[in-house]
């Protein structure tokens, strides 16, 4: 038996997708377990996965049509006998990505966008569940297959290597950190859609932090984030001066989870560094409430502190669904939105344990 696992959204929905990797693994143990990627990050947090054979990384997005016709044939021509497109992916995109590479089995989630042309791309459903976490809503797959759970515990997974623990290590020593409490802190948002408008104003950062050095001064600070937190690092580091705070170049989201280990806090939007935080069971988690908070993508398995947004107020599926569409509003609406949250609150929340 040859199966696919499709997860070509988000990051962090593919750290969600591996719970469901380890339970085809235990219900199928002689099969061939591949996964398809959109994102290099995606590719690197399954690249050690004992649990997979293959994992197929393609960004589809900027190989043009004819591109991604052709990676699609070749995945084709592997002969997969069934293909599995994780949650949350409802744009009909991923449904053709499944016809085009054509096993005879393909499952897929109903989404709200879901039509004739969805039902004539895939041939096995089941309905996505606001209420239930994206973890479970892939877990739902299994009845489908003849399969059921095994596993004790359902919690996303990450396997690092010693060279990502050594990095880690290293840098701690080299920083001087031991003995200091750590804050991960991570001020990105995502770039597709217009997932950028549910970030945290950059000066409220700028102020928190101002108040955490006058506050805890043994406190460390260390920001995460790739390419497109780079120029918001630059600007704190310039803004504020480098004391207490430390900007790791990190290559690699595995080498990020291997320094996160070391975090006693960390804070953020719903971003896949936030997955990330929660899969390395960061002690103490805290996420400010954006409008695309929604059950399926809290952190799972680990303890969270919600910011409270009063401008959402708890009805983010009133600003963003699974209908493959942006988050509602202008850009001067979702700026004042997560503007809304307070410097105070955060503060508390952090200064609280």
């Amino acid at each position: 038996m040859r199966i696919l696992v499709i997860s070509l959204a988000g990051i962090g929905d593919t750290l969600f997708a591996t719970p469901l990797i380890h339970e085809l693994r235990a219900n199928f143990p002689d099969a061939t377990i591949d996964a398809l990627v959109m994102w290099a990050g995606s590719r690197d947090l399954l690249a050690h996965n004992p649990h997979l054979n293959t994992v197929h990384q393609k960004n589809l997005l900027t190989a043009g049509r004819l591109g991604t016709l052709k990676y699609l044939a070749a995945l084709r021509r592997q002969g997969y006998d069934i293909s599995l497109n994780t949650h949350p992916q409802s744009r009909i995109h991923y449904r053709i990505a499944a016809r085009v590479i054509g096993a005879p089995l393909r499952l897929s989630h109903e989404y709200e966008c879901f039509g004739l042309p969805d039902r004539l791309l895939v041939n096995r459903t089941v309905p996505q569940d606001y209420f239930r976490h994206a973890v479970d809503n892939n877990l739902a797959f299994l009845p489908l297959l003849g399969a059921k759970p095994l596993l004790p515990v359902h919690t996303p997974e990450l396997y690092l290597t010693a060279s990502d623990e050594t990095w880690a290590v290293d840098f701690i020593a080299r920083n001087q950190l031991a003995g200091h409490k750590i804050l991960g802190l991570h001020v990105g948002s995502g770039g597709t859609k217009n997932l950028a408008l549910r970030r945290w104003p950059l000066a409220n950062y700028l102020e928190l932090i101002r108040w955490l050095r006058r506050a805890q001064p043994n406190t460390r600070i260390i920001f995460f984030g790739g390419p497109e937190e780079q120029a918001d690092h630059e600007h704190i580091r310039t803004t504020l001066g480098p004391d207490q705070l430390h900007f790791p170049a990190t290559t690699s989201l595995p080498q990020a989870a291997a320094l996160l280990k070391y975090c006693d806090t960390f804070l953020s939007v719903d971003t896949a560094l936030m997955h990330l935080a929660a899969t390395m069971r960061v002690r103490r988690q805290i996420v400010i409430e954006t409008p695309t908070w929604n059950t399926p993508i809290e952190p799972c398995g680990n303890p969270f502190t919600l910011v409270k947004n009063p401008a959402v107020g708890g009805r983010g599926l009133d600003f963003y669904r699974y209908d493959g569409g942006p988050i509602k509003g202008t850009p001067a609406e979702l700026t004042a939105c997560m503007a809304a949250v307070k410097v105070d609150d955060v503060f508390t929340a952090i200064t609280a344990g």
